[in-house]
């Protein structure tokens, strides 16, 4: 009980220290609904000339898109989630001092990013999602039980979220400069994960490769679940499988990061 405690005190905290930044709240939402409108009107170009196109009709297609806009701060699809501080304190050292805290560092690192999460889904992505839903057609679900599942599925796709960026960092111990490999995830974060078309869009192979990967769990799959385009149960397994399967590397990345630790300065 003392342990949830103090993972639930360091969840707040990061609430509270994202919620601090209101005017890049303020610009974020600003920037959200900007691109999602120039998505909404590229998107309902392109489903006028393929209508269906990747099983959407076009109301699915903008709640796709305005579903993106509302996640992508929030599941730091670009980075810039708590990654960033943990390879800076990698970098200079100062990741001594979290490994000295009786804390487990994978879970205390966990536990911020799910505070940053949880105020960045509310500060950030609620309103670029709602005007979406006032200003043009979405299919959203009217059945409660479908919301349920489509917040579980979010859960489970910030897991899988911090899973990758956990491990991104941790690479810091062996490159001593996180700065190339922030600019790989970024890119695989933005397309992997259907921010800049829908997963189900690509045919063939490739499509069959990139929804098999873990960045499909965090934009493609929670849309599929709260459009009722994929079967619960099995969304939710697919998304567990790279929670677990990304959690388990962080933590023997991590132990065999803190057995030898090499900082930059020495």
């Amino acid at each position: 009980m003392g342990s949830a405690r103090l993972y639930l005190a360091v969840a707040a905290r990061g609430f509270r220290r994202y919620a601090s930044y209101r005017a890049a709240t303020a610009a974020g939402v600003f920037t959200n609904t900007v691109f999602g409108l120039i998505l909404v009107y590229t998107y309902l170009a392109l489903w006028d000339e393929r209508p269906d196109l990747g099983g959407y009709d076009q109301a699915q297609a903008v709640t796709y898109v305005w579903l993106g806009q509302c996640l992508f701060a929030a599941l730091a699809l670009q980075g810039g989630g708590v990654e960033t501080e943990l390879m800076e304190r990698i970098r200079t050292g100062e990741i001594a001092v979290d490994l000295y805290r009786p804390a487990d560092l994978q879970l205390w690192w966990l536990a911020g990013d799910l505070g940053r999460a949880a105020f960045q889904l509310l500060g950030r992505g609620v309103v670029p999602f709602l005007v979406g839903g006032l200003f043009f057609p979405t299919a959203l679900p009217t059945r409660f039980d479908t919301w349920v599942w489509f917040a579980v599925a979010l859960l489970l796709a910030a897991l899988v979220s911090f899973g990758i960026r956990y491990l991104v960092a941790l690479s810091v111990f062996w490159l001593l400069d996180g700065t190339g490999v922030s600019q790989v995830m970024m890119i695989l974060g933005v397309f992997f994960s259907g921010m800049v078309l829908p997963l189900n869009v690509f045919p063939g192979g490739f499509g069959e490769v990139a929804r098999a990967l873990p960045w499909a769990a965090q934009l493609q799959v929670p849309a599929d679940v709260l459009m009722g385009e994929t079967a619960v149960a099995g969304a939710f397994a697919f998304q567990a499988m790279w929670a677990v399967l990304l959690l388990a590397a962080g933590r023997l990345v991590q132990s065999a990061a803190t057995r030898r630790v090499v900082v930059q300065g020495g």
